[in-house]
């Protein structure tokens, strides 16, 4: 192969892969829309049924300490790792622990909900946004 073919073969190379990569962040952007249209009709829908919020508590990574937070919304799933907050964001209740954490408590930044829970994960388990947080919603005050 001459140098001016080779240099063509990378260039449609590098724009293949520019080319994929627009296309991965324009699916993801669409998915992370979708699901945050969800999150909002989660809200929208447990404010109307009048289930109260509470105070959310993470857990250090580890599993064993449960550490205070600011953060006031309702736990979407049974092991209390994720919830939505009263403005309708969507976190993640695994924080880093510590002596810190104890005193203070600790600050849960808000994620992009998925719109496939525990997709990619190692046990397999995985469930649609929306089923998940229907459940919440079926399960009342009491869930």
């Amino acid at each position: 192969m001459s140098e001016p073919d080779g240099r063509t073969w990378r260039d449609q190379q590098r724009q293949a892969v520019r080319a994929h990569a627009e296309a991965d962040a324009r699916r993801r952007a669409a998915e992370q829309a979708e699901a945050a249209e969800l999150v909002a009709w989660f809200v929208a829908e447990a404010t109307r049924r009048g289930l109260r919020p509470a105070r959310l508590v993470a857990r250090g990574y580890d599993g064993r300490g449960r550490y205070r937070t600011r953060l006031t919304g309702w736990y979407v799933d049974r092991a209390e790792t994720r919830a939505v907050d009263v403005t309708g964001r969507f976190h993640l209740l695994n924080v880093p622990g510590g002596l810190r954490a104890w005193l203070f408590g600790v600050d849960p930044q808000p994620s992009p909900a998925p719109l496939v829970v525990g997709a990619g994960g190692r046990d397999g388990e995985s469930i649609p946004l929306r089923t998940l947080l229907t459940r919440r919603l079926d399960a009342g005050s009491d869930g």
